[in-house]
């Protein structure tokens, strides 16, 4: 009898090995997605955050009255910018360095500003001209000193905050930007973005 009990524990236990094995080893459903598919799984900053947001500030700054005195007063020239720092303040980790590309194609893809490059990249570019000057022949070395430079500088900074009772939750994410004029510091335009979202089994209206 007690025979029979112990082969009913090893089959059962095996039964429930190979169920567990074959749950584990399941395949995830993976689907294609259009780039701008809006996306939200978790509530935390996503790509489609980072994307409309950049969008919106793109077009609120070709919309604002800066930008005509600015083109008015040169002869119709377009504004060159350098995206400075974006300094994350918020409760999570959040790619900053995208959130900035994002801004960039968001300006280049408007055709009404230039973007120069900034930062780390700016200066492998620099180390690149450096070298041509003792290695490309002379009619295609680049030269020195004749870089674009920037009327202005777009700097900012993304702030969270979270509220939760139980098992609800509010995320608030507040994007602060800045433009401020190179040569006089003069802050030509403030923006923000807001984003608030709700994680929780109740549908709000």
């Amino acid at each position: 009898m007690k025979e029979y009990i112990m082969r009913g524990v090893t089959y059962t236990s095996l039964a429930l090995l190979l169920i567990l094995f074959s749950v584990s080893c399941k395949t995830p459903h993976v689907q294609r997605m259009t780039e701008d598919s809006v996306t939200d799984l978790s509530g935390r900053w996503n790509e489609t955050d980072s994307r409309i947001t950049a969008e919106e500030i793109s077009n609120e700054l070709a919309a604002h009255p800066w930008y005509n005195t600015f083109t008015s007063q040169n002869n119709g020239k377009k504004p060159v910018i350098i995206v400075g720092m974006v300094t994350n303040k918020s409760h999570e980790h959040i790619p900053t360095e995208t959130f900035s590309l994002d801004i960039e194609k968001s300006m280049i893809n408007s055709g009404r500003m230039s973007v120069v490059q900034g930062g780390s990249k700016r200066e492998e570019l620099r180390a690149e001209r450096a070298d041509q000057q003792n290695n490309a022949s002379v009619g295609t070395m680049k030269a020195f000193g004749l870089e674009r430079g920037a009327d202005f500088m777009l700097q900012g900074t993304i702030n969270s905050i979270v509220d939760q009772y139980g098992k609800e939750k509010t995320i608030y994410y507040q994007i602060n930007l800045e433009l401020t004029h190179l040569q006089s510091n003069d802050k030509v335009w403030i923006g923000d973005k807001k984003i608030k979202k709700y994680l929780g089994n109740k549908r709000l209206k």
